[in-house]
């Protein structure tokens, strides 16, 4: 079979596009992105995505509920979940540098109806996380102009501040953000890379301030003993896992450290967001490996200092659950503190937010010019080289969703329909590698099907300890999505296109 073949199954739901063709459909013109980030945007891509508000609030949650000291363990066992996944994205990102990250992968190896269902599931993943961050965001803004006596009139607080209606600071700050995003990839890069440093230089000097408070006696029993979690297996708020098996989750003790990795997942969230940049790379085949395993290595490290650092600080047993890090520092007697890591926050949720929207407008892009999504949302902006029309309409939708919406219960969404891409793109490695053995592969994801089978298995496992209701609302966005597949997608397709035009 030549190299440019197209692959067997052309009409069905199944059809596959060839890698090929989906690097020639990079160069039209008129779809074409504009490649301009190295290894080191790549990198500040993931970093700035990943470290937001789970380093500076789940690390004393779970501590306190689930794991204790040993929360630095669940770090490192989160991690490795997501290192797994992290080497079949590494593979992907560089044998085919197209938009779309884990649509696009899809597409190349499973077939056409799981790559829109992924698609699907991260046009979801993304627009929800944006909105919750930028909500999120707001509220540490709001807090920072209290400590120096502004106030924004309270209907303009948003929902979640009683006699709030609307979130001005969070629909500001996403229309701002769309509009950076329009401008271009190297502008949103090296604002990025300015609001990355301040973030990691706020971190650093928690952990390195952190350690002169820290007290040998508050890591003692470093794996407390083990308790069952109060409450029966049957609400919708319960793991799935345990309303299907009978299983309740243990709290401390050694199983408590993978309960709490199920938890402390959420704070990793957003290093696949680096793999929907893989076309506005200048050397994709070098530097995506790079980036997206550069990036998690970093966070993981910083993520296990500061459960050190905080675990030490404070018994785990008095930590608070909101704002475990800056109320450690206040019962250290360092109140100071307790303000960097709110600036650190605020500031750090900024770049969180605009990379969450730069990877949603990109899948959205892709699905556009493959036909599955209406071509008018292809076309890049003349000058800029950007997705303009996705990115305006994307941008202004999420923003108003920001501004009126409490969505802070629906940010579990965000989590599964990652572990879902995780599970999509390992086995999509698998299947490429059967389908396509001559392709060349830049980086090649070690020990194939080893690999990708535990990492499917890792995100199916956290996936289970979720709650049932989250699967439920995840169950039913999927169903919209094949139902908007069979009226509009495949019909448009421009791969089912072809296929019929060669049949005449």
């Amino acid at each position: 079979m030549s190299t440019d073949q197209q692959p067997r199954a052309n009409s069905g739901v199944f059809r596959t596009k060839t890698v090929e063709q989906s690097i020639r459909d990079t160069e039209e013109p008129e779809h074409a992105l504009k490649k301009s980030l190295s290894a080191w945007d790549l990198m500040v891509f993931g970093v700035g995505v990943i470290i937001g508000t789970g380093i500076f609030v789940l690390t004393g949650k779970v501590a306190k509920e689930n794991a204790g000291p040993a929360t630095a363990l669940a770090f490192i066992a989160a991690g490795i979940v997501c290192a797994l996944a992290a080497l079949c994205y590494a593979e992907f990102a560089s044998t085919v540098p197209v938009a779309g990250s884990a649509y696009t992968f899809a597409y190349a190896s499973i077939g056409e109806l799981p790559a829109w269902i992924i698609g699907w599931d991260l046009v979801l993943e993304f627009a929800l996380g944006t909105a919750v961050v930028a909500v999120g965001w707001s509220g540490y803004v709001r807090s920072l102009m209290d400590n120096i006596g502004w106030h924004l009139p309270a209907a303009l607080e948003g929902p979640d501040v009683p006699g709030g209606t609307f979130d001005i600071l969070a629909f500001l700050l996403v229309l701002v953000l769309t509009v950076v995003l329009v401008l271009g990839m190297k502008l949103s890069a090296r604002i990025t890379a300015l609001v990355v440093a301040i973030k990691v230089t706020v971190v650093m000097i928690v952990i390195v301030a952190g350690l002169f408070f820290i007290v040998g006696d508050n890591y003692k029993p470093f794996i407390p003993p083990a308790v069952t979690p109060e409450g029966g297996g049957s609400n919708w708020d319960s793991p799935l896992v345990q309303l299907i098996f009978g299983y309740e989750p243990t709290n401390f003790g050694v199983m408590g450290i993978f309960t709490a990795a199920s938890v402390v997942f959420f704070a990793f969230i957003g290093f696949d967001v680096v793999a929907t940049a893989a076309e506005e790379t200048k050397l994709p085949q070098r530097d995506m490996p790079r980036g997206i395993l550069g990036s998690l290595f970093i966070c993981t490290v910083l993520y296990v200092a500061v459960a050190l650092v905080v675990t030490g600080m404070q018994h785990y047993t008095e930590l608070s659950v909101s704002a475990p890090l800056a109320d450690a520092f206040k019962a250290a007697g360092h109140p100071f503190y307790a303000g960097v890591i709110s600036f650190g926050a605020a500031v750090g949720l900024t770049t969180v937010c605009l990379i969450l929207l730069l990877g949603q407008t990109r899948v959205f892009f892709a699905m556009s010019r493959d036909g599955l999504l209406p071509r008018f949302f292809s076309k890049t902006h003349p000058r800029f080289k950007t997705p303009y029309r996705p990115t305006i309409l994307l941008g202004v939708i999420i923003a108003i969703v920001a501004g009126f919406t409490s969505i802070n219960e629906l940010a579990t969404l965000v989590n599964i329909g990652t572990l879902f891409a995780f599970v999509v793109v390992a086995f999509g490695v698998i299947v490429l590698r059967r389908t396509r053995p001559d392709l060349p592969r830049a980086f090649r994801t070690p020990w194939v099907p080893v690999l990708p089978i535990l990492s499917i298995a890792a995100s199916l496992w956290l996936m289970l300890n979720l709650p049932g209701e989250t699967w439920f609302r995840f169950a039913v966005w999927m169903v919209i999505g094949i139902v908007v597949y069979f009226l509009y997608g495949r019909g448009h397709s421009r791969l089912g296109q072809q296929g019929r035009r060669a049949d005449y």
